[in-house]
Order: structure tokens, then C-alpha cells, then sequence
């Protein structure tokens, strides 16, 4: 990157703007199993403080003005905190999740029984393997959509024939970064953070194609969930943890705030896991 191309980004003017959100209180939360590399049925989850960051979160969002809806938690849910994985919601269209793992299944239908509730006005259960904002990434009228562990390379072609929009896909090999938004951040409508060792070869040539300008994170700050993170296009609600990560979006005229997910980091989500966008 040239020195006069720095300074242009670095001095962009980032807006934010108010996004309407859904989330699920922790209630029932707890590590009772393990779907993923960072969860360890021997580590116990202190569930008062899940509940205390989870609503720390919610007000975070709020103060920042934007829109947040609760869903009521399942017993015997206990990932359901992770709404960002409900599904995908465009333009009123909802595609409800269909989970890989037997133990999320339950989640599909107490999330849909919402959104039916809510009066969206198409409301759809994928057919294919999909785990929602998990795996699927809107960035400007594209969407990027991951797959290699959870979500199925079939079910990109299911989004693009129900949403109608242009979708790219992206090869994770990385079994820590299991869900796309674990290894991609969408900071506005043409910006994005990554970790390049999270994707196939092929699938970093794609992403250098259409975003020039990405924020590179390295290992660390990606394995401290620095990329399970939610953007307003200037504010940046991220783990505390990543430090320079943090310098980065400083960089690039974003306003980073820490949070702490610690007690969510357990099962292996961070803020963007517990948050699913309503796209109007």
C-alpha cells in the first residue's frame, strides 16, 4: 500500500448508522458439549457473568442507538445465545438456519416461530446445511458466504436463488475459525478485516481481488476473536483482547469499543455471534 493511499484511508470519513438487531439472553447458557476447538466440557461457565457481558453488549448497542430485540431463550439451548447463526435477513426476506449439528437443531424453530411472530413477510427454512450470519456475510449488495465446516457449498446457491443477490464463495481450513464471521469482519459497505491463514489459497487471492484495501490481522488478534466483531460503519463493538487490532481500526478511522465476551468465548462466540442484523 502506497504512503498517499494510507493517509486517503486513514483520513476517511467513516458514518454509522442505526441498525436494527436481534439477540438472546444467555440463560440457559453453558458448555455441556463440544462442536468446536474452543469448547471444553471441563471448563465451567460462570453464568452470572455471561448474563452480566451478554447484557453489557446489549447496552453497549443501545447507547450507541441502535435498535436491539430479544428473543426468549429454549431450555436445553444452550448455544442459542448465538442469534448471528438464526439466520440470514434481507430486504424482509428471512432463511432461517439448518444446523450441522444435532445439538443447535432445536434453534431453527424457536427462531422461526419468531420471526413468523414478528410478521416478516417471507420467511423461509434453508434445505441446505446453512448456520445463517455465522457462515454469511452482507457486504454492500454482495454477500460473502463461507464453507468447509459448517455451512454447505449447496446452500450458497440456495441464498442466491432466495435472495437474489451475487454471492462469493469462501473455502475456511482452519477448524478454530469454524464460522466465516470467526475470520471476517464487514466494517462497511467496502471495507473488511481478515485472517488470511483462516481461508484456502484461492479463497485470499478472491478476497485481495475485491478488497485491495482489507485490514490484514494476524493470528493472534483473529484467535482472540478480534473478528467477531459488529460495525455500525464507524463504530467497531469487538473482544477487548485484540489489542492491535484495535490500532488498526484506528488507523483506518473506525472507533474500535472493547467489550468483554470472555464467558461467550468459552463455546467459541464473541460479539458478532451474539448478534444477528435485521437488514431492512
Amino acid at each position: 500500500m502506497s504512503a498517499s493511499t494510507a493517509t486517503a484511508l486513514r483520513d476517511t470519513v467513516r458514518i454509522p448508522t442505526k441498525r436494527h438487531l436481534l439477540m438472546c439472553p444467555p440463560t440457559h447458557f453453558e458448555v455441556t458439549y463440544s462442536i468446536n476447538p474452543w469448547m471444553d466440557t471441563d471448563v465451567v461457565v460462570d453464568a452470572d457473568l455471561a448474563m452480566a457481558q451478554w447484557s453489557a453488549l446489549r447496552d453497549c448497542y443501545r447507547r450507541l442507538g441502535h435498535h436491539v430485540d430479544t428473543i426468549q431463550p429454549v431450555p436445553g439451548l444452550p448455544d442459542m445465545v448465538f442469534a448471528a447463526n438464526a439466520g440470514v435477513v434481507r430486504a424482509g426476506r428471512v432463511l432461517v438456519a439448518n444446523f450441522t449439528h444435532a445439538e443447535r437443531r432445536g434453534e431453527g424453530p424457536a427462531y422461526r416461530r419468531w420471526f413468523d411472530d414478528q410478521g416478516f413477510g417471507t420467511v423461509t427454512t434453508a434445505t441446505e446445511q446453512n448456520e445463517g450470519e455465522g457462515d454469511v456475510l452482507s457486504v454492500g449488495d454482495i454477500m460473502l458466504a463461507g464453507t468447509g465446516f459448517r455451512t454447505s457449498s449447496a446452500a450458497h446457491e440456495e441464498l442466491r436463488r432466495f435472495f437474489d443477490v451475487p454471492v462469493v464463495t469462501l473455502d475456511l481450513v482452519d477448524p478454530r475459525f469454524y464460522h466465516l464471521d470467526t475470520a471476517l469482519a464487514v466494517l462497511d459497505d467496502r471495507t473488511v478485516a481478515y485472517f488470511p491463514g483462516a481461508f484456502s489459497d484461492s479463497s485470499v487471492s478472491v478476497l485481495n481481488e475485491l478488497f485491495p484495501d482489507a485490514i490484514l490481522v494476524d493470528e493472534s488478534d483473529a484467535c482472540g476473536f478480534g473478528l467477531n466483531a459488529m460495525s455500525d460503519g464507524y463504530n467497531v463493538v469487538v473482544s477487548n483482547t485484540p489489542v492491535a487490532f484495535h490500532e488498526q481500526l484506528r488507523e483506518r478511522g473506525f472507533n474500535p469499543i472493547g467489550v468483554d465476551t470472555s464467558e461467550l468465548i468459552k463455546a467459541g462466540g464473541s460479539a458478532k455471534c451474539a448478534t444477528l442484523e435485521l437488514r431492512p
